[in-house]
């Protein structure tokens, strides 16, 4: 209803999952039952092949046809998670496949762990480049189990890209929003399977592909890891830059209404946040309106794992460049502060750039 308030105390203001009743490791009732066989099939085949090896059998499987997805150079990068506490600790990766050169493929990533001393990094990251299209996912964890939600999800999801057919004919609204949604059946389905914990746990999602062909950013979306655009004047130097994702909060108007048709509720906190409840209950406090995972928030209170869809057109006339971060930068810059910290930088030093950006977050934490 909205009408009540609940006060937080003051060093809880941020977390994404509020103050529950209940415990993490109680399965609700509605989650009982055995798992479809198609996404043990898919958890199988995933669990066994990285996504190079994804790449390679679809190149194999199509010949000559293979489309977008044939490549003859191909990098994947990647987060491996740990449980280190460690603050601003950079967290680990995994590279397959050839080497990538950041420096001329004007790539910059980092992913540092917050100030939370109680949490590890719950954030995940992935970066698929090839010679067609590239595929950039960000991935913000919240609850106990958060950070195991988030890596399975950057797992998961471009593995169900890559190997749907229709990237080759460059459907890639369609494409995202079928992987989110598949994405969010097999984490159900591990969850039954005990396989990870999302009954009160999940993860934002933000996923980029930008199509080499068309020359089009297609960025697919839920909860609040915002994505943005930034561009070079060609006449007076100066830079722009905007956010091109909504956050996806409780009180927006459309949001809140799909939550109370479902029977949630959306509660001010006292403090920061909109938080999502269920009727009559005090779970899952949620501050946002879609995420994938949190199975308790989509089977009672209308939370969503359909993503938005937009697409940006790339200039090539102009310098642009896509920032794709969780929310431990945007809580404390701006969409145009972050860009007069990167501006700097040119394309070859998009690394330092990356750099500078997180420690900038990190100072005004």
């Amino acid at each position: 209803s909205g009408s009540k308030s609940e006060v937080v105390s003051k060093d809880r203001q941020r977390l994404s999952v509020g103050y529950v009743d209940g415990k993490e490791d109680e399965p609700a009732a509605e989650q009982a039952g055995n798992a479809k066989e198609e996404d043990r099939g898919l958890m199988a085949q995933f669990d066994k092949e990285s996504l190079l090896d994804l790449i390679e059998k679809v190149e194999a499987e199509a010949g000559d046809d293979g489309g977008a997805r044939r490549s003859q150079r191909k990098s994947t990068l990647s987060s491996v998670t740990d449980d280190s506490t460690t603050s601003f600790a950079n967290k680990q990766l995994q590279q397959l496949g050839d080497q990538l050169d950041a420096q001329s493929s004007g790539l910059g990533f980092t992913c540092r762990k917050g100030l939370k001393p109680e949490s590890p990094n719950q954030d995940s990251w992935f970066v698929l480049m090839m010679d067609k299209f590239s595929m950039f996912g960000v991935f913000d964890g919240h609850g106990q189990k958060g950070h195991h939600v988030s890596n399975m999800v950057k797992d998961i999801l471009p593995k169900l890209v890559i190997t749907d057919a229709r990237c080759d004919t460059q459907e890639w609204g369609l494409v995202l929003n079928d992987a989110f949604v598949k994405t969010q059946e097999i984490v159900t389905a591990s969850d039954k399977l005990q396989k990870v914990n999302a009954q009160m746990s999940g993860t934002t999602a933000t996923v980029a592909i930008v199509d080499k062909i068309s020359n089009i950013v297609h960025l697919a979306h839920v909860a609040d890891s915002t994505a943005c655009w930034a561009t070079k004047d060609t006449e007076n130097g100066e830079w722009t830059c905007v956010a091109v994702t909504r956050d996806h909060k409780p009180n927006l108007k459309d949001e809140k209404a799909r939550i109370e048709k479902a029977g949630g509720r959306v509660v001010w906190d006292g403090a920061c946040n909109h938080r999502v409840y269920a009727k009559n209950a005090r779970y899952p406090g949620l501050n946002m309106s879609r995420c994938l995972g949190d199975l308790l928030g989509h089977n009672q209170c209308g939370i969503s794992c359909i993503p938005e869809i937009k697409n940006v057109d790339i200039d090539m006339e102009k310098e642009q460049r896509l920032l794709l971060c969780s929310d431990g930068v945007w809580e404390f810059l701006s969409a145009q502060d972050a860009s007069d910290i990167v501006k700097k930088f040119s394309a070859e030093q998009a690394q330092r750039a990356a750099d500078t950006l997180a420690k900038a977050a990190w100072d005004r934490w």
